[in-house]
């Protein structure tokens, strides 16, 4: 597209912003949010004892889901019977053998959260850190880690847009806003809180396990929120800690009107400090949901620590 604007000329010279909002040395963000009312609040959420996982696997046949340019996992068994009948085994006393494995991953390559520090413009990252804070082998300021570290829990809501929009999966490219979230959620009979964490279901990664690779690649780009800053102003005034979706991206990929590659991730995770989790299965979540009309649960997730990285993969455990 010609004309791309900037990042900065898209959201303008003084955009929302929660920088400084909890001390200049924050690096968990609108997580801060999340305190032990909200956990409590969550936990009043629970009704049947339902327990969901929401990671998809890795090292699936079909393949993994992954943003373009990254690759599944490459996983390699070390020990396995072979080896042993080979003579080539460890020998341990009394006979034990035991199968053991590796992998190789990208830390962003499954249901993963990212960290605050993984997306910025202006060579400044969350909190107005210097985006050099990323060189030198790993991320010394706002990794994964800290979000890690504190783990996250509250009030989780559902919002099923492909539901919503009478689909098994919303199309390519196909956007909605805040507003089409509000609708959904009081069609569902169900409404967004102050400090909810917003779950959006799209069908996407149901599309991704039914659908040839090539074609869902070809001309990758997925549904999801579109930016505008009124949108981002009803993340900040709701104080939302977390976007939890079924996309690779969170977002659709390309903004439609001024073709910018995830803006999104500028104003939301970079400007305000909410944490994104991607990739994450929802289907099973969202018919339970349906089955009983309860689209609010406790959601709990913790990525895995890991020291100075960009992301990390998780699987989160909803209670309902």
């Amino acid at each position: 597209m010609a004309d791309v604007p900037s990042m900065r000329e898209l959201l303008g010279d003084n955009p929302p912003q929660n920088w400084g909002k909890w001390g200049p040395d924050d690096e968990v963000g609108s997580l801060n949010y999340l305190d032990a009312a909200q956990v409590l609040r969550g936990v009043g959420s629970v009704r049947d004892g339902q327990v969901f996982t929401l990671q998809c696997p890795m090292g699936h046949p079909h393949g993994d889901p992954v943003f373009p340019g990254r690759e599944g996992i490459k996983r390699e068994m070390v020990w396995d019977q072979e080896l042993f009948d080979s003579g080539n085994g460890p020998s341990f006393p009394g006979g034990l053998r035991a199968s053991d494995d590796k992998a190789e991953i990208f830390l962003q390559g499954s249901s993963q959260y990212d960290a605050l520090g993984h997306a910025w413009y202006d060579d400044t990252i969350w909190n107005g850190r210097s985006a050099d804070t990323t060189n030198g082998g790993g991320m010394s300021w706002a990794s994964v880690l800290p979000i890690a570290n504190r783990g996250i829990a509250g009030r989780g809501v559902l919002i099923d847009m492909a539901r919503h929009r009478g689909k098994e999966w919303l199309d390519k490219g196909e956007t909605f806003t805040h507003h089409d979230l509000e609708e959904a959620a009081s069609r569902q009979g169900t409404s967004i809180e102050d400090r909810d964490i917003v779950c959006i279901r799209t069908g996407f990664l149901k599309y991704f396990y039914a659908t040839p690779t090539d074609e869902f690649y070809e001309g990758f780009v997925e549904p999801g929120l579109t930016y505008s800053r009124e949108l981002v102003e009803w993340f900040q005034d709701k104080e939302i800690p977390n976007l939890v979706t079924d996309t690779i991206a969170n977002e659709v990929t390309s903004d439609p009107e001024s073709g910018v590659l995830l803006p999104l991730h500028a104003s939301l995770l970079r400007n305000l400090g909410v944490s994104l989790a991607e990739i994450i299965w929802l289907d099973d979540l969202a018919d339970a949901c349906a089955a009983d009309g309860r689209w609010d649960f406790l959601y709990t997730a913790a990525p895995l620590k890991i020291h100075e990285a960009t992301g990390a993969p998780v699987n989160p455990v909803v209670i309902r």
